[in-house]
């Protein structure tokens, strides 16, 4: 079975010092945290809070792409949680043809913000994330990402509002 969720949280994990974005149920208590890299972070967080660029960043290119050839993005879903990595994937609908695409599930969130799809995710992976080993998650100590993690350091929860 799989449960309706939205993104509630975009934050620095305090313990991790990685990006962390926290889906909570849309009917219910239950939430689902996934560490995900500080780029894809950005990409998160800037459609959250409305940030438009001058040129179209790579999520905002695949939605025009999508756009311009007709695909419906009909839903995301979080599929899978093996050896601390997270699995989605991306429902779409091509003239009445199903088609689902593999990705990572940070992409899969920076999109569905993009074309308003819906996040699902599989009641599996909830029992799975519950056994995570938190001292497992790499964190990226290059200077981009030393960067970008001082950047979304600076975020605040309430930024976002309540999505």
């Amino acid at each position: 079975m799989v449960r309706s969720m939205v993104i509630s949280v975009l934050a620095i994990d305090t313990l991790t010092k990685s990006p962390i974005v926290i889906l909570k149920e849309l009917d219910g208590e239950r939430t689902l945290p996934i560490w995900i890299g500080l780029l894809e972070a950005n990409a998160i967080a800037s459609e959250l809070e409305g940030v438009k660029f001058p040129r179209p960043m790579t999520h905002d290119l695949l939605k025009n792409i999508i756009d311009s050839i007709g695909i419906e993005v009909r839903k995301v879903e979080i599929c899978d949680l093996k050896d601390n990595t997270y699995y989605a994937l991306i429902y779409l609908n091509h003239r009445g043809m199903e088609i689902t695409i593999d990705a990572r599930p940070s992409d899969a969130l920076a999109l569905s913000l993009r074309v308003g799809a819906p996040i699902f995710v599989a009641d599996v992976v909830i029992e799975k994330s519950k056994q995570i080993d938190l001292q497992a998650e790499p964190e990226d100590t290059s200077e981009q990402g030393k960067k970008w993690k001082a950047i979304l350091e600076k975020l605040d929860p309430e930024d976002f509002g309540n999505t």
